[in-house]
């Protein structure tokens, strides 16, 4: 059983496509996504179709960023949308032909159910932060989805290590600090958009384009992997993703401090 985390995608769907084929993910394994899956890049949608496919044969544990934020309090929070267009839901409004009311079904309710969190008995996975000293479920929803740090926090008193994304790293490199992780690696811009292995810290990364990030050797191993005949994982198959019994009002809507 394989464990990865995928920072901020931000529209980027061929990068997500060329990860997920590179992973080639099975049902025993498991990807966790730090939110931001839309806005900013050119295919918010199809980020979103590929995601709810990848839930029908493998598990996938979707966390809430900041900009699911804004596009849930546009459709159903009374929010205008003139906040998240200048953070970049132009372009996502723009994948539904200009018209939210062509949001399909599936979509609002893949939204719905995105986590808060996820926790583990290693590490937490948090979209933007987190106070050391507070239990990581009572994190204020400033620090959770919108602080972009001066100063990163130290270790969560329960020790774990924390991955983060929402605060672009732009040299396009994961931040490693030992307890805390930030995977944002700025693939709408410049960057990429990384996976990292949970258990061997191996990471992976394609650009917005979709292109793979590695050395000799990988293309090496991949060629090899390709040979024995495995199928590309973005192969539609059968299964719809759940819709966990989840309610809006979880989501907030705190005025946004920033992007």
């Amino acid at each position: 059983m394989r464990r990865y985390v995928i920072g901020d995608v931000h529209g980027c769907s061929k990068a997500l496509r060329a990860l997920v084929d590179e992973i080639s993910p099975e049902r025993d394994d498991t990807l966790i996504f730090l939110g931001d899956f839309i806005d900013r890049g050119p295919d918010s949608r199809g980020v979103l179709d590929l995601v709810i496919d990848l839930a029908g044969y493998t598990r996938v544990v979707p966390l809430r960023g900041n900009h699911e934020l804004m596009m849930m309090g546009v459709l159903f929070g009374g929010l205008g949308p003139d906040v998240w267009i200048r953070c970049g839901g132009h372009t996502t409004i723009a994948n539904y032909g200009g018209n939210l009311d062509r949001v399909p079904d599936s979509h609002v309710q893949f939204l719905q159910s995105l986590h808060r969190h996820h926790e583990t008995e290693r590490e937490i996975f948090i979209h933007a932060g987190y106070l050391p000293q507070c239990a990581i479920e009572h994190t204020d929803d400033a620090v959770r989805y919108w602080n972009h740090p001066q100063i990163w926090p130290g270790p969560h008193r329960s020790g774990k290590r924390a991955y983060v994304g929402h605060t672009p790293q732009p040299d396009g490199e994961v931040l490693n600090l030992g307890h805390l992780v930030c995977v944002d690696t700025y693939c709408f811009g410049d960057g990429w958009l990384t996976a990292v292995d949970l258990d061997s810290h191996a990471t992976l990364q394609a650009s917005k384009q979709g292109h793979l990030r590695r050395v000799p050797l990988q293309m090496m191993l991949n060629w090899f992997k390709r040979m024995v005949g495995r199928e590309p994982a973005t192969k539609r198959r059968a299964g719809q993703a759940s819709d966990p019994d989840r309610t809006l009002k979880e989501l907030g809507f705190p005025e946004p401090p920033g992007r």
